[in-house]
């Protein structure tokens, strides 16, 4: 071999560098991934070569490296019978609902299904599936939450909230990456505000640690722009109770930064974002009603009065570039910002005027499946189809489905979290909710 290699060296031009076979020094090629059914005939990789390209000189080298090799290769196939690919074609067709169960059938059932591949594969392929996520306030004061599958309609139980987040108040809640869910900030009954972070992954159905913000706040304003997340103003103990700064977390330098300074002190009620811009609106350090809104590009506040915001409800939501708010109290009338005449238009009513109270007040809209998805404080559930703002609903009912609240035992569920809430008052409602894919 050496000769050859030598005879090969000779007749190469002058400059010409020959690259070393990518092959392990210690290895023979014929054992490469040879127990993998995907992989066969594992000499045609190396035609022409003789069975070893270099054996084996002391049998003790690298004996754990080679270990691990060989438990890889006799580990068993995903799916008897089948090639691993096949396998995995197979397994990323099972609903989400059962990826649960799925973990529990072995390791290297597990291990694929907490790896970032199985979901990615499950996205680009369209068959990632979407569930709503809210976050509600018990009559005791504890925060709890639930997950709503929309294609089997099931409530879906979930790891409970860690502990400095089950009683906090005033915390941020966002989405990043379109699959982790992050709650930070907030105020803890005996510790005050926190700088915390905490996030969510849907893929591993697991709470993580993120790095802590700059600055302890609660009751403050928050966004995703570009898949970084933004806080500002709020409230913090001391002297300047109202704040003015702002932060930003970038998670692919998992790290805060500040930005630039609200132009004035703000605690923020409601927020959205829209046209690339984050606007907010909130009470001042006198607790007057005002408005800015933040541009990212030239990282600048500047204070808005214009109809948006004069007409500007809680909720409200930006999708495909039109923004949308609920008109009255249960959430039954829709309408729409026209930024031609800088006012809000009615957009679709659902002609189900369900009433007033606390338990029937819409409390979270949100974007599922391309739809506007309402969420009401009694978890009752409605998807509003707003791709054909022609259509009215008297002739198509299609527009304004109730997805929630069918079935035995979500009726059971909606009928009994209905009452707790309209006992209960402003003691039991929905703090947050949130969509995430996986």
């Amino acid at each position: 071999m050496e000769q050859s290699v030598s005879q090969q060296s000779s007749n190469t031009p002058r400059g010409f560098r020959v690259q070393a076979p990518l092959v392990d020094s210690v290895s023979c090629y014929c054992k490469v991934d040879s127990g993998l059914k995907t992989v066969a005939e594992a000499r045609k990789f190396v035609p022409g070569s003789k069975l070893c390209i270099q054996p084996d000189i002391n049998p003790n080298a690298h004996k754990s490296k080679n270990s691990r090799r060989e438990r890889t290769r006799v580990q068993p196939p995903l799916l008897p019978g089948l090639p691993d690919d096949l396998a995995i074609a197979c397994l990323i067709r099972v609903p989400r609902a059962e990826h649960r169960k799925l973990r529990l059938v072995c390791k290297r059932w597990c291990r694929l299904l907490a790896g970032n591949f199985f979901y990615s594969l499950r996205k680009s392929l369209g068959m990632a599936e979407e569930w709503v996520y809210v976050f509600k306030r018990d009559r005791d004061g504890k925060i709890s939450w639930n997950a709503f599958d929309p294609i089997h309609q099931l409530w879906q139980p979930l790891p409970p909230v860690p502990r400095e987040y089950s009683e906090a108040l005033g915390f941020g809640c966002a989405v990043l990456s379109g699959c982790h869910l992050y709650l930070f900030g907030g105020k803890d009954p005996l510790r005050g505000s926190m700088r915390r972070v905490i996030f969510y992954s849907a893929r591993t159905n697991k709470w993580h640690r993120a790095p802590d913000m700059l600055r302890k706040r609660h009751f403050f304003g928050s966004c995703v722009i570009n898949n970084c997340l933004y806080v500002a103003g709020g409230e913090c103990e001391g002297i300047q109770r109202t704040l003015r700064s702002a932060e930003v977390y970038d998670p692919n330098r998992n790290r805060w930064s500040f930005i630039q300074d609200m132009s004035t002190a703000m605690v923020p009620f409601i927020g959205v974002v829209y046209d690339g811009k984050w606007f907010l609106k909130g009470l001042g350090s006198h607790r007057e009603v005002m408005s800015e809104a933040y541009d990212p590009e030239t990282n600048s506040w500047t204070s808005v009065s214009d109809g948006m915001v004069s007409g500007w409800r809680n909720p409200s939501i930006s999708l495909n570039g039109r923004l949308y708010a609920l008109d009255c109290r249960d959430g039954c009338k829709l309408r729409v910002y026209d930024g031609a005449t800088d006012s809000w238009n009615k957009f679709i009513d659902s002609k189900l005027h369900l009433g007033s109270s606390r338990a029937l007040e819409a409390a979270a809209l949100v974007p599922l499946n391309g739809k506007l998805c309402i969420i009401r404080n009694n978890m009752s559930i409605s998807l509003v189809d707003v791709s054909s703002p022609d259509k009215q609903v008297e002739s198509n009912p299609h527009l304004w489905e109730n997805i929630a609240g069918k079935g035995h035992f979500r009726t059971l569920f909606t009928n009994i979290w209905s009452s707790i809430a309209g006992r209960s008052g402003l003691r039991s409602h929905i703090v947050h909710c949130q969509v995430l894919q996986a």
